[in-house]
Protein backbone atom coordinates (compact mmCIF):
# COMPACT_ATOMS: atom_id res chain seq x y z
CA UNK A 1 0.00 0.00 0.00
CA UNK A 2 1.77 3.65 -1.10
CA UNK A 3 1.77 6.52 1.76
CA UNK A 4 -0.54 8.99 1.74
CA UNK A 5 0.17 12.18 0.00
CA UNK A 6 0.74 14.58 2.36
CA UNK A 7 -1.74 18.14 1.75
CA UNK A 8 -0.46 20.45 -0.08
CA UNK A 9 -2.15 22.87 2.16
CA UNK A 10 -1.85 24.53 5.46
CA UNK A 11 -5.38 25.35 7.00
CA UNK A 12 -5.40 27.89 9.02
CA UNK A 13 -8.80 27.89 11.13
CA UNK A 14 -10.40 31.49 12.32
CA UNK A 15 -13.37 30.67 14.68
CA UNK A 16 -14.93 34.48 14.73
CA UNK A 17 -17.31 34.96 17.53
CA UNK A 18 -18.73 38.41 18.59
CA UNK A 19 -19.15 39.48 21.59
CA UNK A 20 -22.23 39.03 24.20
CA UNK A 21 -25.13 41.92 24.15
CA UNK A 22 -24.37 45.63 25.41
CA UNK A 23 -27.77 45.90 27.36
CA UNK A 24 -26.69 48.92 29.42
CA UNK A 25 -25.95 51.76 26.87
CA UNK A 26 -28.75 53.16 27.40
CA UNK A 27 -29.66 53.31 23.98
CA UNK A 28 -26.53 55.58 22.82
CA UNK A 29 -23.57 54.46 20.12
CA UNK A 30 -20.75 53.39 22.12
CA UNK A 31 -18.51 51.79 19.10
CA UNK A 32 -14.99 51.93 20.21
CA UNK A 33 -16.32 52.98 23.94
CA UNK A 34 -14.87 50.08 26.78
CA UNK A 35 -18.48 49.03 28.24
CA UNK A 36 -19.73 45.80 29.79
CA UNK A 37 -21.89 42.85 28.09
CA UNK A 38 -24.57 41.21 29.40
CA UNK A 39 -23.32 37.49 29.44
CA UNK A 40 -26.36 36.23 31.24
CA UNK A 41 -27.97 34.24 28.70
CA UNK A 42 -26.79 30.68 29.52
CA UNK A 43 -28.34 28.92 26.94
CA UNK A 44 -26.40 30.95 24.14
CA UNK A 45 -23.24 29.90 25.44
CA UNK A 46 -24.14 26.12 25.96
CA UNK A 47 -24.66 26.36 22.68
CA UNK A 48 -21.80 27.70 20.97
CA UNK A 49 -19.03 26.61 23.08
CA UNK A 50 -19.73 22.69 22.02
CA UNK A 51 -19.26 24.16 18.45
CA UNK A 52 -15.73 25.66 19.05
CA UNK A 53 -12.46 23.66 18.64
CA UNK A 54 -9.69 22.75 21.97
CA UNK A 55 -6.50 23.31 21.56
CA UNK A 56 -7.16 26.78 19.99
CA UNK A 57 -5.23 30.21 20.60
CA UNK A 58 -7.36 32.92 21.86
CA UNK A 59 -7.48 36.00 21.67
CA UNK A 60 -9.83 39.16 21.77
CA UNK A 61 -9.53 42.78 21.87
CA UNK A 62 -8.78 45.10 24.33
CA UNK A 63 -12.07 45.85 25.77
CA UNK A 64 -13.46 44.23 28.70
CA UNK A 65 -16.68 42.87 26.84
CA UNK A 66 -14.68 40.42 24.31
CA UNK A 67 -12.87 39.42 27.17
CA UNK A 68 -16.43 38.94 28.92
CA UNK A 69 -17.28 36.47 26.47
CA UNK A 70 -14.37 34.53 26.27
CA UNK A 71 -14.85 33.59 30.06
CA UNK A 72 -18.60 32.87 29.95
CA UNK A 73 -17.48 30.82 26.90
CA UNK A 74 -14.94 28.73 29.24
CA UNK A 75 -17.53 28.73 31.80
CA UNK A 76 -20.05 27.26 29.37
CA UNK A 77 -17.15 23.97 27.97
CA UNK A 78 -14.31 22.81 28.79
CA UNK A 79 -11.75 23.95 26.81
CA UNK A 80 -8.36 22.94 28.68
CA UNK A 81 -5.71 20.38 26.96
CA UNK A 82 -4.19 18.50 29.48
CA UNK A 83 -5.77 20.11 32.36
CA UNK A 84 -4.16 23.93 31.01
CA UNK A 85 -6.78 26.33 30.40
CA UNK A 86 -6.85 28.48 27.36
CA UNK A 87 -4.70 31.86 27.90
CA UNK A 88 -6.66 34.86 26.13
CA UNK A 89 -4.38 37.20 24.44
CA UNK A 90 -5.91 41.17 24.11
CA UNK A 91 -5.28 42.48 20.61
CA UNK A 92 -5.96 46.08 20.25
CA UNK A 93 -5.94 46.09 16.55
CA UNK A 94 -8.95 43.90 16.96
CA UNK A 95 -10.99 46.38 18.65
CA UNK A 96 -14.25 48.03 17.33
CA UNK A 97 -13.98 51.06 14.92
CA UNK A 98 -13.37 54.02 16.95
CA UNK A 99 -16.54 56.70 15.73
CA UNK A 100 -15.14 59.52 17.63
CA UNK A 101 -17.66 62.08 17.93
CA UNK A 102 -20.84 59.93 16.97
CA UNK A 103 -19.94 57.72 20.46
CA UNK A 104 -22.46 58.51 23.20
CA UNK A 105 -25.11 60.04 20.67
CA UNK A 106 -28.88 58.69 20.96
CA UNK A 107 -28.80 55.86 18.04
CA UNK A 108 -32.18 56.30 16.79
CA UNK A 109 -31.91 60.10 16.39
CA UNK A 110 -28.73 59.94 14.79
CA UNK A 111 -30.12 57.14 12.10
CA UNK A 112 -33.01 59.82 11.72
CA UNK A 113 -30.91 62.20 10.82
CA UNK A 114 -28.93 60.60 8.25
CA UNK A 115 -29.46 59.48 4.65
CA UNK A 116 -30.03 55.33 5.11
CA UNK A 117 -27.63 52.94 3.22
CA UNK A 118 -28.89 50.15 1.50
CA UNK A 119 -27.52 46.67 1.82
CA UNK A 120 -25.59 48.13 5.04
CA UNK A 121 -25.26 47.16 8.37
CA UNK A 122 -23.40 49.87 9.63
CA UNK A 123 -23.38 53.41 10.69
CA UNK A 124 -21.74 55.48 7.31
CA UNK A 125 -20.00 54.88 4.35
CA UNK A 126 -17.03 52.91 4.62
CA UNK A 127 -14.39 55.61 3.99
CA UNK A 128 -16.35 58.31 5.62
CA UNK A 129 -14.47 59.29 8.75
CA UNK A 130 -16.15 59.93 11.97
CA UNK A 131 -15.02 63.17 13.54
CA UNK A 132 -12.15 62.67 16.08
CA UNK A 133 -12.70 58.60 15.02
CA UNK A 134 -11.84 56.53 11.85
CA UNK A 135 -13.76 55.25 9.04
CA UNK A 136 -14.50 51.87 8.47
CA UNK A 137 -11.85 51.38 5.83
CA UNK A 138 -8.75 52.23 7.92
CA UNK A 139 -10.38 49.89 10.89
CA UNK A 140 -10.09 47.57 7.89
CA UNK A 141 -6.55 48.40 7.36
CA UNK A 142 -5.58 47.51 11.15
CA UNK A 143 -7.63 44.29 10.93
CA UNK A 144 -6.15 42.75 8.21
CA UNK A 145 -2.73 43.56 9.63
CA UNK A 146 -3.78 41.60 12.71
CA UNK A 147 -4.69 38.86 10.80
CA UNK A 148 -1.94 38.27 8.31
CA UNK A 149 0.14 38.62 11.92
CA UNK A 150 -1.71 35.96 13.95
CA UNK A 151 -1.88 33.91 10.69
CA UNK A 152 1.55 33.46 10.23
CA UNK A 153 2.07 33.06 13.65
CA UNK A 154 -0.26 30.11 14.39
CA UNK A 155 0.07 28.95 10.54
CA UNK A 156 -2.07 25.85 10.96
CA UNK A 157 -3.82 25.94 14.28
CA UNK A 158 -7.38 27.07 15.46
CA UNK A 159 -7.57 30.68 16.05
CA UNK A 160 -10.66 31.69 17.99
CA UNK A 161 -11.17 35.56 17.69
CA UNK A 162 -13.72 37.39 20.14
CA UNK A 163 -14.30 40.20 19.07
CA UNK A 164 -16.80 43.10 17.80
CA UNK A 165 -19.21 43.22 14.95
CA UNK A 166 -16.89 45.86 12.40
CA UNK A 167 -13.77 43.98 13.15
CA UNK A 168 -15.42 40.26 12.06
CA UNK A 169 -17.24 42.37 9.10
CA UNK A 170 -13.48 43.35 7.87
CA UNK A 171 -12.33 39.70 8.23
CA UNK A 172 -15.20 38.59 5.93
CA UNK A 173 -14.45 41.47 3.25
CA UNK A 174 -10.76 40.41 3.46
CA UNK A 175 -11.87 36.22 3.02
CA UNK A 176 -14.06 37.54 0.04
CA UNK A 177 -11.75 39.96 -1.81
CA UNK A 178 -14.26 42.86 -1.03
CA UNK A 179 -14.03 46.69 -0.44
CA UNK A 180 -14.20 47.42 3.03
CA UNK A 181 -17.92 48.88 1.67
CA UNK A 182 -18.58 45.02 0.82
CA UNK A 183 -17.80 44.06 4.29
CA UNK A 184 -21.06 46.35 5.66
CA UNK A 185 -23.09 44.41 4.06
CA UNK A 186 -22.71 41.47 6.25
CA UNK A 187 -25.23 40.97 9.55
CA UNK A 188 -22.95 39.78 12.33
CA UNK A 189 -25.25 38.99 15.57
CA UNK A 190 -24.37 39.37 19.31
CA UNK A 191 -22.55 36.08 20.00
CA UNK A 192 -22.81 34.51 16.27
CA UNK A 193 -20.32 32.42 14.82
CA UNK A 194 -17.98 33.12 12.16
CA UNK A 195 -15.07 30.63 10.07
CA UNK A 196 -13.06 31.80 7.94
CA UNK A 197 -9.85 29.06 6.85
CA UNK A 198 -6.79 30.59 5.83
CA UNK A 199 -5.26 28.18 3.31
CA UNK A 200 -1.75 28.53 2.00
CA UNK A 201 0.90 26.34 -0.55
CA UNK A 202 3.54 26.85 -2.27
CA UNK A 203 1.70 28.13 -5.03
CA UNK A 204 0.17 31.02 -2.94
CA UNK A 205 -2.60 31.82 -0.61
CA UNK A 206 -6.44 32.17 0.06
CA UNK A 207 -9.22 31.82 1.68
CA UNK A 208 -12.20 29.49 2.27
CA UNK A 209 -15.71 30.98 3.99
CA UNK A 210 -16.63 28.66 6.37
CA UNK A 211 -20.03 30.05 7.93
CA UNK A 212 -21.26 33.64 8.87
CA UNK A 213 -23.45 34.67 11.43
CA UNK A 214 -24.34 31.28 12.52
CA UNK A 215 -26.51 31.15 15.97
CA UNK A 216 -26.17 27.21 16.69
CA UNK A 217 -28.01 28.09 19.79
CA UNK A 218 -31.33 28.64 17.53
CA UNK A 219 -33.29 26.57 15.25
CA UNK A 220 -33.81 29.87 12.76
CA UNK A 221 -33.71 33.19 12.73
CA UNK A 222 -33.26 36.58 11.06
CA UNK A 223 -30.57 39.07 12.29
CA UNK A 224 -31.34 42.75 13.37
CA UNK A 225 -30.05 46.04 12.53
CA UNK A 226 -26.73 47.54 13.18
CA UNK A 227 -25.26 47.99 16.75
CA UNK A 228 -21.59 48.77 18.20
Amino acid sequence: MSAQTPSPFVRTRWWWVRHAPVRGDGGRIYGGSDIPCDCGDAHVFAGLAPVLPRGAVWVASHLGRTRQTAEALWQAGDFSVDGVVPRLTALPALAEQNLGAWQGQDRARFFAERQPLAASYWFAPADERPPGGESFSELCERVNGAIAEMTAEHSGRDIVAVAHGGTIRAAIALALGLSPQGGLAFAVENCSLTRLDHYDSPDGTGWRVGMVNAQPWLGAGEGGGPAA
